[in-house]
């Protein structure tokens, strides 16, 4: 008779409670998910950036210690009152729903526009200049993506994590069964969903936008929460082995308890330098070192608090 041993943490004693929380952010998910859809200025699940979409980003950056108070509204008004050079025959483009931006406390602004001619970011420069100015020529920037471009970047992002989905599925196909899998992938879309989730409230409440950089940490987050799971499917694997008089919850038990200190060590240890990113990184890397810390820190809870405890209710069905 294998004796049981005593694991400090029994994570099956408090499995429903970690469904009841992983249901909630799921459910709170795919409400705002919805939300944006239905949103006619964004009528997507996300608020697409100009990755996407298309367009023209203006920076600038002003040369002012310290610098006058300004805001987006007032930003918009002088872009309504811009005149842009426009060929003959051609109309003007519309910049009423130009995305505006105010960073480091009024010194950075950053415009996303329709796509602009040449002609046209350089007459757009001169009247912030003259409005807002005097700007840095060295802290000015102009970046258009045409519409192919963006669908082409977004249809390759969608495959990107298509194909990590199935090699993953694969993989742990091969290396363990059927409902180890199935459990992984449940997992990963638990992670990915949660992650997409948050940046559609925020792209809701705050005009967040998401991007290419975006699609790479979702691919991230897939990576790494099935390392994480795969680390625990090897425990129960073991404990299956040398365990197998005793119940499968029991096993499970032992397994997430030998691993919680790897698991929360490891998780910690990647936070720390994401968490430095969000506060040191600067505007262009924030979003995406939060999307990266929200869905690490959520793929380390359902290695621990889903995946195997839904390993003993499947297994049994």
């Amino acid at each position: 008779m294998t004796t049981l041993p005593s694991p400090r943490f029994r994570i099956n004693r408090h499995r429903r409670l970690a469904w009841t929380g992983s249901v909630l952010a799921c459910g709170l998910s795919l409400l705002g998910l919805a939300l944006c859809w239905l949103n006619p200025s964004i009528h997507a699940p996300l608020k697409p950036g100009l990755d996407f979409t298309g367009g023209t980003q203006v920076q600038v950056e002003r040369d002012c210690a310290p610098c006058t108070a300004i805001t987006a509204p007032e930003i918009r008004q002088s872009l309504a009152r811009l005149n842009l050079p426009v060929a003959e025959g051609e109309q003007p483009p519309n910049l009423d729903g130009a995305s505006v931006q105010v960073l480091d406390g009024g010194r950075s602004l950053l415009l996303r526009l329709p796509t602009l001619a040449a002609d046209q970011s350089s007459a757009l420069v001169t009247q912030l200049s003259s409005s807002f100015g005097p700007l840095r020529a060295s802290g000015t920037s102009v970046n258009t993506i045409g519409p192919t471009l963006g669908s082409r970047l977004l249809r390759g992002s969608m495959i990107s994590l298509l194909v990590s989905f199935v090699g993953i599925a694969v993989y742990i196909s091969f290396n363990y069964s059927g409902i180890f899998a199935f459990l992984a992938l449940l997992c990963l879309a638990h992670d990915v969903l949660i992650t997409c989730g948050l940046f559609a409230w925020l792209g809701l409440l705050q005009g967040v936008e998401v991007d290419s950089l975006f699609a790479v940490s979702l691919i991230t987050v897939a990576g790494y929460s099935v390392t994480d799971t795969v680390v625990v499917y090897d425990r129960i694997r073991e404990q299956r082995r040398t365990m197998a008089e005793l119940p499968l919850v029991d096993q499970v038990d032992v397994a997430v308890d030998a691993t919680l200190t790897r698991s929360i060590y490891t998780s910690i240890t990647t936070l720390m330098p994401l968490v430095a990113l969000i506060f040191f990184g600067g505007s262009t890397l924030f979003w995406f070192a939060v999307a990266l810390t929200v869905g690490i820190a959520v793929g380390s809870w359902s290695s621990i608090g889903l995946a195997p405890t839904l390993l003993p209710v499947m297994s049994k069905r």
